[in-house]
């Protein structure tokens, strides 16, 4: 099993803005900075750091105290009707996981596919059936990170939090990602109980484990058609409330913050997080 995180750690989701040299391995290093304690690895548009590379910036963070998590490529659609499309799907992921674990990293996430207008349980069996072949080859390769389909904004993507929970109750290295943001723009869920519902879900369903190991996204977010990310106190995204939720769960893991200007978002997020928990 991957490894068991300490506390929550906070971190961005890539190389923070004011790194000078735009590098993963500067970026690690202006992360523990800034006093932030995880970073996510950004394959957005491929991956495209080697394993010789990713080897070092594993180096790097374990003496800084980072915690790696990575993001597979955007175009991710491991429900695309196209047999080509769906064969790169599967090896974006595969990717994003060996680079990840070459790194010493902790978990990878993915958006799952697309509907396409297809009924919800035609996508979920294609989607569980490719999953299955990630996970397979992963553990046959020795890569021991975590696997995350997230929850998405979209009621046309595949991603409500039923579907990623019950396509970790599949798999034993699988557990979702939860965009709290996400979830504000597809479920209107925006309120202290809303959060705390997805907490008791999670324990419910997939037990402790899922509430020990978490790997969560916050920004604020647009309700435009695009779900367009926002910075935190540009929002109406109830960030406190979610801390607050957090704690009062007990929760461990990785919040990987989104907004753009990801690190000032994140220290925010860090400091008040250290002051909920110290009332």
């Amino acid at each position: 099993m991957p490894f068991q995180i300490d506390r929550l750690r906070f971190g961005p989701a890539g190389i923070p803005n004011v790194t000078k040299r735009k590098n993963v391995i500067e970026g690690i290093k202006t992360v523990a900075q800034l006093g932030l304690d995880a970073m996510e690895l950004e394959f957005v548009r491929g991956v495209r750091l080697s394993i010789d590379k990713a080897r070092e910036a594993g180096r790097v963070a374990r003496e800084l105290d980072v915690v790696l998590t990575a993001h597979a490529p955007y175009y991710v659609n491991l429900a695309a009707k196209e047999e080509e499309k769906r064969r790169k799907s599967i090896e974006y992921v595969l990717q994003s996981a060996r680079v990840l674990h070459a790194a010493g990293g902790w978990s990878v996430v993915f958006h799952p596919g697309w509907y396409m207008k297809r009924p919800p349980s035609t996508v979920y069996s294609i989607i569980r059936d490719a999953l299955k072949e990630i996970v397979e080859t992963l553990d046959s390769e020795g890569v021991d990170v975590w696997i995350r389909p997230e929850t998405m904004e979209m009621k046309s993507k595949f991603g409500s939090l039923d579907e990623v929970i019950a396509l970790s109750l599949e798999f034993e290295k699988v557990l979702p990602c939860i965009d709290f943001a996400h979830l504000r723009y597809r479920e209107n869920w925006n309120t202290y109980e809303d959060f705390a519902k997805i907490l008791e879900k999670l324990e419910k369903e997939l037990g402790r484990k899922a509430l020990d190991n978490m790997h969560i996204h916050l920004s604020g977010i647009k309700l435009d058609r695009h779900g367009t990310h926002l910075n935190l106190l540009e929002s109406d995204m109830a960030w406190i409330d979610v801390l607050r939720a957090l704690k009062d769960f007990n929760v461990k893991g990785v919040l990987i913050c989104e907004s753009p200007n990801l690190e000032e978002d994140a220290m925010m997020l860090k400091r008040k997080w250290y002051e909920l928990n110290s009332n």
